[in-house]
Order: C-alpha cells, then sequence, then structure tokens
C-alpha cells in the first residue's frame, strides 16, 4: 500500500510539474507573454493579435514537440537498459542517434528534395542499421550480450558515424545546415512536421507502455524466461525495434540529443523502485520534463538569441553520467 501511494503521489506531482513548465514555455521566451493572452491563444478561435498567433504556430508545437521527444528519448534509454541489462545504456551512447544522424546527412547532402517523412524513415533505417551493428559485435564471441563490449562498440561506432557524418558536412560544405542537429534545437518544429511524425512518437511511447510490465523478465536468463512460458527474444526484439523507432523520430525532429535517456531512467527507479510497471509511465513524464525545461532555459540564456538546448542538457548529463559510471558496475 505504501509502495501503491508513493507511485501515484510521484506520478502527480511529475505531471503537475510538466504541466506548470510547459505554461511557462509557452509565456517566456525571446518575448514574454502576458498569462491573459496565452490563455486566450489557447481556449478562443478567432486569429487574434500577433502574440496569441506566435503562441499558437510557434510556441504550442514547439512546447508539444519538446514532451513528445522527451519522452521518447527517456522512454527509449529505459528500453536499451532492460534489454542490455546495463544501467549505462541508452541510444546516444549506444551509437543509434548516430546512425540516425549520418543518414540525415546523406539525405541533405544527396537527396535535399526528401520530404519529411522520406527523411525520417532514412533516419530510423540509419538508427537500425547502427543498433544492429552495435549488437553484432557485442554477441560475436558470447551467448549473451556483454554489456562491457556493448558499450564499448556503441562508444567506437558512434565516434566512427559522427566522424563520417561531419567529414561528409566538410567536403559538401553542409556544416552551416548541420549545425542544427550537431547541438540539438527545438526551433525548427511545427505543426507540420508533428502532423507527420507525431503520430508515430505516441504510437512508441503506447508501446512502450505496453512492454513495461514485461521488461522486468529482461533480466532473466533465458532459460528461466521460457520456463515462464515467456519468450525474451522476442520481447528484446519489440523493445529494440519500439527505441529505434523512437530514437529516430526523434533525431530526425531536433537532432542528436544524448544523456536524457540515461539519467531518467535512473532518477524513475529512484523514485518509485525497479519494477518497470511503474517507473516506466514515470520516465516518460520525468522525460518531457527535461527537455521542456532545457528548451525554456535555453531560449532565456541569452535572449532574443537562442543556445541549442542539446548543450543544456549535455551541462546537465555528463556529471550524472561520471556518477552513473562510478556508481553502477556493467553487469549482465
Amino acid at each position: 500500500m505504501k509502495s501503491t501511494s508513493r507511485y501515484w503521489g510521484w506520478l502527480a506531482l511529475s505531471t503537475g510539474v510538466l504541466i506548470l513548465v510547459m505554461g511557462l514555455s509557452l509565456r517566456f521566451g525571446a518575448d514574454q507573454m502576458r498569462t491573459a493572452t496565452v490563455w486566450h491563444a489557447l481556449t478562443t478561435t478567432h486569429t487574434g493579435n500577433l502574440d496569441q498567433q506566435i503562441i499558437r504556430h510557434i510556441r504550442v508545437p514547439r512546447v508539444l514537440g519538446a514532451a513528445l521527444i522527451g519522452a521518447a528519448l527517456a522512454g527509449s534509454g529505459a528500453l536499451m537498459q532492460a534489454v542490455t541489462r546495463n544501467p549505462l545504456a541508452d541510444s546516444g551512447l549506444l551509437g543509434i542517434n548516430a546512425g540516425a544522424g549520418l543518414m540525415l546527412t546523406l539525405c541533405l547532402a544527396f537527396f535535399p528534395k526528401l520530404s519529411t517523412l522520406q527523411t525520417t524513415g532514412w533516419a530510423i533505417i540509419g538508427a537500425a542499421a547502427s543498433a544492429g551493428l552495435i549488437f553484432s559485435i557485442s554477441t560475436a564471441r558470447h551467448v549473451q550480450l556483454d554489456p562491457t563490449i556493448l558499450v564499448l562498440a556503441g562508444i567506437a561506432i558512434s565516434s566512427l558515424l559522427t566522424a563520417l557524418s561531419e567529414g561528409l558536412a566538410l567536403v559538401l560544405q553542409l556544416k552551416q545546415d548541420l549545425a542544427f542537429w550537431y547541438f540539438g534545437g527545438l526551433g525548427a518544429v511545427s505543426w507540420t512536421q508533428l502532423k507527420f511524425l507525431g503520430p508515430g512518437l505516441v504510437l512508441g511511447l503506447l508501446l512502450t507502455l505496453l512492454l513495461a510490465p514485461q521488461l522486468n523478465l529482461a533480466y532473466l536468463t533465458d532459460d528461466n524466461a521460457q520456463s515462464l512460458g515467456k519468450s525474451l527474444p522476442l520481447l528484446r526484439g519489440l523493445a529494440l525495434i519500439c527505441a529505434v523507432i523512437l530514437s529516430g523520430i526523434s533525431v530526425a525532429l531536433v537532432g542528436t540529443i544524448t544523456f536524457v535517456g540515461l539519467m531518467i531512467p535512473h532518477m524513475a527507479r529512484w523514485l518509485v523502485g525497479a519494477n518497470y510497471r511503474n517507473s516506466m509511465p514515470l520516465t516518460l513524464i520525468l522525460g518531457a520534463t527535461l527537455t521542456v525545461g532545457a528548451d525554456l532555459i535555453a531560449r532565456l540564456v541569452n535572449p532574443p538569441h537562442e543556445t541549442p538546448f542539446g548543450i543544456i542538457i549535455s551541462l546537465i548529463g555528463v556529471p550524472c553520467f561520471i556518477y552513473l559510471a562510478r556508481k553502477e558496475p556493467m553487469k549482465a
């Protein structure tokens, strides 16, 4: 009973904080809006003044996009940590984001007229190819995944793919065009992008929540899971597919953002326990809160100029990664 009340308490509190941060993000930016202006922009259908149009057509899709992407990155990290049984795993550290980023670079260099949906599809293919390569390396001499080799392979492949992306950008003079993806930013998120990519993120997040109760089985051996009538290879496959889709879409929207998927699952487990049934919903909410908050800070640091919010997240994430690397053993 105590653990249940604690779970619902943290879930309610985190939801309230998310709503508050989203409201602040709608109000503050290069121009500070009055609360009444924000309220009228959200509750009326007429065209309104310029401030209300800015809120409806720029800030609302930006805030919604930040929330969806934060939840997607956090959920992807939690899935990766469960599948690999590695507390230091996330889509950025394991090279999945870099694979999507390389494919985006290729699309921009050689197929600049591709639609948003087509570009995102190629980003997902790049993420899947990178994930497949890393997992094949980490299981080359072992029946099961080796967490240490997995992290080392992820770092190596990520560095290689990032170097290829930057090399192509330099040779083809795309450095300025790709600066957005290198540092991460939500300035280009629009209703058009959300219309095409939002449903994919929502479906991926719903699948993540559906898989959450089964993820606890990922820490069993294959034989033990089979004795319970569960198929671990199927579970791992579904979780990996979901993580790749969430990461690929997120990278296509805002660029390569790391550390969200590393920090947030740990925070959620610390608050409500290791059971994925409880920690996964909180993980998604906390991930959304972090990215919306980081984007708000990025807009307030040096107005009217915008600081890439990926820098803000990295400033928070690097110390957390060092702490976790010292604290958490990489055990299979």
